[in-house]
């Protein structure tokens, strides 16, 4: 899955994404310092696949990766190209996913656009410039098809109504992900148009370990106003969490029980993703590699062992499945088995989360 970083600028994007990916991308105190995205493959960490490396030792093991792309601050006008918007929103509707960066520190040393720090304000900012833009998209289909509509095609009718009703939506400063559609074509037509504001979005409210009482204060106001959009607050402190991951291993780890840290941001955004998207994962392990497997949640077994291998979901057989707290418990697929816990699934199974597969195929004429 990709994952876009956007914001104003100087509200600490690419920071947060050096902290993310331990890449040196530009982060410099000036606005549009990054003009063309920078992608970071990231791998996610787990501790249960290295459990399961420990239970079968494989010769290889692999984790499942998330792809995090650092996009240009947009500022507003972007819509109309202000600050290189088009450009900017074209790497946005690319992406699966928003985590939105919201200042909530105070830097004299690092200047902000508006010349004050206001995170609600500047959060609608942005997502003005995301409504602007999908009223864009809506207008110009609307124009293509209306008078078709009403003179050589009526078919085309219920979608002129659909996106006249979605443009009225739009007006009123709504966001995509907020209209209602009224039958499953019309939330298919809706999801045809790749609308920037029908993105599942984050908000990554960015502190500063020097400025928590009034970074607090403003946290606050942005989860009320983030609620009643339906968007999680991730609080972090990007340029903490940077100068963490330049520590050496052991002495980062050493600092964060210092400070009683379990993790750093990284999998605590990372988790947050997996829920705003609705991901689950699941394992395959054996003497060969042990790996984690990223699917949406709802995903078949055969379509689970398709992402292993297409000639594995056309001869898809059936899926020996056991839980991985079964595994991890038994420390062997021999006591998994031994204890009637481990289960064989045919083709309408739906993969959970921790689940621990074998697929058993036939291989395609």
């Amino acid at each position: 899955m990709e994952i876009g970083i956007v914001g104003l600028p100087n509200v600490g994007k690419s920071t947060l994404f050096n902290a993310l990916t331990q890449m040196s991308a530009p982060a410099e105190n000036y606005p549009f310092c990054t003009i063309d995205p920078n992608v970071g493959v990231v791998t996610v960490p787990d501790a249960r696949l290295n459990r399961l490396a420990e239970i079968v030792t494989p010769r290889a093991v692999t984790p499942t990766a998330i792809r995090f792309v650092d996009i240009a601050g947009l500022v507003a006008g972007a819509h109309k190209g202000e600050g290189l918007g088009n450009k900017f929103l074209s790497h946005i509707r690319e992406v699966d996913a928003i985590v939105h960066v919201v200042r909530c520190f105070e830097d004299k040393q690092v200047v902000h656009v508006a010349s004050t720090v206001d995170p609600v304000r500047d959060a609608e900012t942005i997502e003005t410039e995301l409504i602007l833009a999908d009223l864009g998209t809506v207008g110009r289909r609307l124009d293509a098809i209306d008078k078709k509509a009403r003179t050589t095609n009526p078919e085309l009718k219920p979608e002129a109504t659909l996106l006249a009703n979605l443009q009225s939506h739009l007006s009123a400063g709504k966001l995509a992900n907020r209209f209602e559609a009224e039958s499953k074509e019309s939330a298919e037509t809706v999801a045809g148009l790749h609308l920037l504001t029908s993105k599942p979005m984050i908000y990554a409210a960015n502190l500063h370990e020097t400025d928590l009482n009034e970074a607090v204060s403003r946290l606050k106001v942005l989860k009320a106003s983030a609620d009643e959009k339906g968007y999680a607050v991730l609080p972090i402190a990007a340029k903490f969490e940077q100068e963490l991951n330049a520590l050496p291993e052991d002495e980062r780890r050493l600092f964060m029980s210092d400070l009683g840290m379990e993790s750093g941001g990284l999998p605590r955004l990372v988790e947050a993703c997996y829920r705003l998207l609705k991901l689950v994962t699941f394992f395959t392990a054996g003497e060969k590699e042990a790996r984690a497997w990223t699917v949406p949640q709802g995903t078949t077994a055969p379509r689970a062992a398709g992402k292993i291998h297409t000639d594995i979901e056309k001869g898809f057989v059936r899926a020996e499945v056991c839980r991985y707290s079964d595994l991890d418990a038994g420390g062997s697929y021999a006591k998994v088995r031994e204890a009637g816990k481990m289960r064989t699934e045919g083709r309408d199974y739906v993969i959970q989360d921790g689940d621990v597969c074998y697929f058993k195929f036939t291989q395609p004429a």
